[in-house]
């Protein structure tokens, strides 16, 4: 790394994990950390819930990063970006269904914005916000790095390996980058203060904050979207991590892009537990952490919803020294913590 350079740029910080991310580089990183975020699906009292948890209070840049002019108007202010952690994408399966425009343009365009900046302004690290998706319905499993991805069950997940592939190109073509794609599997929980949580503007749709808010009274129901999978009990199966786990995750990745021990300029690491849980067992996990019962219906499959992912954990575990070290019920109680925290708080 320059010596002159320290700061770390987050994309979408105000979002679920971007915030998380922040919370952890802030304890951990010896600079900067600068956000940019326009607040399409999140809100400026993310920073200050950032400020609460931390006593620092973070810089944030309101451009849409498909901008490429408000783009490089970031990067002229910053001047001297060390490297890129780049969330901001939109990322709902159902709603990448119905709006596939919406999400191409989004998450392609911003991507490659971002990607010319750094080359233009000399950023050489940089962290891909993937995920899990892009491996689609799998025939074995655990999902190892090298299981060839499969057919894209939605737009969102489309975006993703796409987005992968102009990673991996652009790196071949400006041979100071390095740069690491990390797949997530389902980031679920909060952090351990109950102070920040998922807290999407729009309707949610991971299962976390659905089962949390159908318990706390925000939503009505809950929907189970398919029973009759091949799985052992009819519901989808998922690998889900704690985000503070993810969030510790991309610390790691990012200080491995600045050292000399990457395998290529551009690697891809699984960020999973290695079990899968079904809808209805992480239900299960909710009623006994809550001591309530969830209101919850069972209903036909969604589209663009993969029968059972989870993953292989060899390769975090080798290139990273990361392991998953919260659990279910941790995911649960500190979900519940924040829904509690919302129904309470003012604003």
């Amino acid at each position: 790394m320059e010596q002159n350079k320290t700061k770390v740029l987050v994309t979408g910080g105000a979002g679920y994990i971007g915030s998380h991310t922040i919370i952890e580089l802030l304890g951990a990183w010896k600079g900067d950390v600068v956000a940019v975020d326009h607040f399409g699906n999140s809100s400026p009292a993310v920073f200050d819930r950032i400020e609460r948890i931390t006593g620092r209070r973070v810089r944030n840049h309101a451009v849409d990063l498909c901008d490429a002019a408000a783009v490089e108007r970031v990067f002229a202010a910053e001047g001297d970006i060390a490297g890129v952690i780049h969330f901001a994408a939109y990322k709902s399966v159902p709603e990448s269904v119905g709006d596939p425009d919406k999400y191409y343009r989004n998450n392609i365009i911003s991507l490659l914005n971002m990607l010319r900046a750094c080359t233009a302004h000399g950023v050489q690290n940089f962290i891909f916000s993937s995920s899990c998706s892009v491996y689609g319905n799998i025939a074995s499993l655990p999902v190892g790095e090298d299981t060839p991805m499969g057919h894209a069950e939605s737009p969102y997940a489309y975006t993703k390996q796409i987005g992968e592939r102009i990673v991996d190109d652009h790196v071949r073509v400006d041979p100071r980058m390095r740069a690491i794609s990390l797949r997530y599997f389902n980031p679920a929980g909060a952090h351990v203060s109950g102070l920040n949580g998922e807290d999407p503007i729009n309707a949610p749709s991971s299962l976390v904050p659905v089962i949390t808010r159908t318990a706390s009274g925000r939503m009505p129901v809950m929907h189970v979207h398919g029973t009759d999978y091949p799985t052992r009990d009819g519901s989808c199966i998922r690998d889900y991590v704690h985000v503070s786990d993810i969030a510790d995750a991309h610390i790691l990745a990012l200080q491995r892009t600045f050292g000399s021990a990457m395998d290529t300029r551009h690697e891809v690491i699984n960020l999973g537990t290695g079990n899968g849980v079904s809808v209805l067992e992480a239900i299960a996990a909710f009623e006994h952490v809550s001591g309530r019962p969830l209101n919850y219906e069972k209903g036909p499959r969604r589209a663009g919803d993969v029968v059972a992912v989870y993953s292989d954990t060899t390769r975090s575990g080798r290139l990273l020294g990361w392991k998953a070290r919260r659990d279910l019920h941790e995911m649960m109680r500190s979900a519940w913590a924040w829904e509690q925290h919302c129904m309470g708080r003012t604003t």
